[in-house]
């Protein structure tokens, strides 16, 4: 894909991450729909996060950056996982705005725009979380992640349907700001309320998997999480005001 000055800006207006594992195949036309969804109308770079990968993902990764100098290649030596991964995206990146997808194919980046535009309205709003609907799943997926959703909904009551969705949009200082843990992407809007910020959601139209298979398990969402969700509940509970700060 030819080079534009939108695209190569030392200071992006936006930083999308993506954490991959074992996707060789699926890193390129991700990269092409990421581009042509943002290019022209928002300066941005692509951070993709390469989390310990067995496969051909870096070597795919590498080809793609000799030729677009917005793709960036960040590596994890081993596996450290999802959370992790989108973690040392976002601590890397270099715009204000960040916005995450899942690196499979599945999160449809013809939205991210969407996502950008509801953050735009508003100074509070600190998260906007896509929503699947049509989801392409298989039917034991969408059972693990409805139990998943329902059980986090009644404890945090955070007023997301669906917290699995990798595509979001949010503030970059904002989100370096909160407690870290392993499971922390499933928690955010819960997290992102509890220190004042107000939540957007779009919907957003799931896909099947291009090629391969998930490398992030599903399993954890309910079983591992608890204690997350036992974790994230305490830290709600123990910080009821957010303090204004001016100086006068």
């Amino acid at each position: 894909m030819p080079d534009t000055n939108a695209s190569t800006a030392t200071s992006p207006a936006v930083s999308v991450v993506v954490p991959v594992r074992n996707e060789a195949d699926n890193v390129g036309p991700l990269t092409e729909e990421i581009a042509a969804a943002l290019n022209g109308r928002w300066t941005f770079e692509l951070v993709f996060v390469n989390d310990g990968s067995a496969d051909g993902t870096q070597a795919a990764l590498t080809a793609l950056k000799a030729e677009r100098p917005w793709l960036r290649q960040i590596k994890h030596e081993a596996s450290c996982g999802q959370s992790a991964a989108v973690r040392s995206g976002v601590a890397a990146a270099r715009a204000p705005v960040v916005a995450t997808l899942d690196g499979d194919g599945q999160n449809d980046p013809s939205f991210i725009p969407a996502l950008l535009a509801a953050l735009e309205q508003g100074a509070n709003i600190g998260l906007v979380a896509g929503q699947r609907v049509g989801r392409r799943s298989g039917g034991f997926k969408k059972l693990q992640s409805r139990i998943a959703n329902g059980v986090r909904a009644a404890i945090l009551r955070d007023g997301t349907r669906d917290t699995g969705c990798g595509l979001k949009v949010f503030r970059r200082d904002a989100f370096l700001a909160l407690p870290y843990f392993d499971g922390l992407h499933r928690f955010l809007p819960a997290l992102f309320r509890r220190d004042g910020y107000a939540i957007a959601y779009v919907d957003v139209i799931d896909r099947p998997r291009r090629h391969g298979v998930s490398n992030y398990g599903m399993w954890d969402r309910l079983w591992v999480g608890i204690l997350d969700l036992a974790g994230v509940r305490w830290l709600i509970r123990r910080r009821k005001n957010v303090p204004k700060v001016s100086e006068v």
